[in-house]
């Protein structure tokens, strides 16, 4: 399986189907697609397939992941599918292919998050364990979590 399929097979394996929470700030999404990303789409009944084209378009392709070294451009896509393109970006370039750099940015922008709207406070228990499955998919020391 090609990196791509990997590093999509971890995003889905996280992401369920359709969720529209007014309190999440991703706000209406499925498979990890969100109305805010992608006003285009119809998110409703956007299926498992059409998503998978999206993540290899738009982000795999979209931001060159495959010239990133592996398991790196796995954190690289997990990191552009949970966040706005720009704050992704940021952190993704800002980390210079050190994986445990971009899971700590990650870490302390959703406690920014918190702290700025302390109601999406319960989200950070999901949040603290999607990095950690992370972590642990991208085998750092020997799956020890952050």
């Amino acid at each position: 399986m090609e990196n791509a399929e990997k590093a999509i097979e971890f995003v889905l394996s996280k992401e369920g189907g359709y969720v529209n929470d007014p309190k999440d700030p991703g706000g209406e999404t499925n498979f990890g697609i969100s109305k805010k990303q992608f006003p285009d789409v119809d998110i409703k009944t956007l299926t498992k397939e059409q998503a998978v084209e999206i993540y290899k378009r738009v982000y795999w392709v979209g931001n060159i992941l495959d010239s990133l070294p592996w398991p790196y451009a796995a954190a690289a896509l997990d990191t552009y599918v949970q966040h706005n393109e720009v704050t992704a970006r940021k952190m993704v370039t800002g980390a210079y292919d050190r994986i445990r750099d971009l899971l700590e940015a990650r870490r302390i922008y959703y406690l920014t998050l918190i702290a700025k709207d302390p109601a999406l406070g319960k989200f950070k228990r999901g949040w603290f364990n999607r990095l950690n499955d992370l972590a642990k998919f991208c085998d750092i020391e020997k799956s020890k979590t952050i």
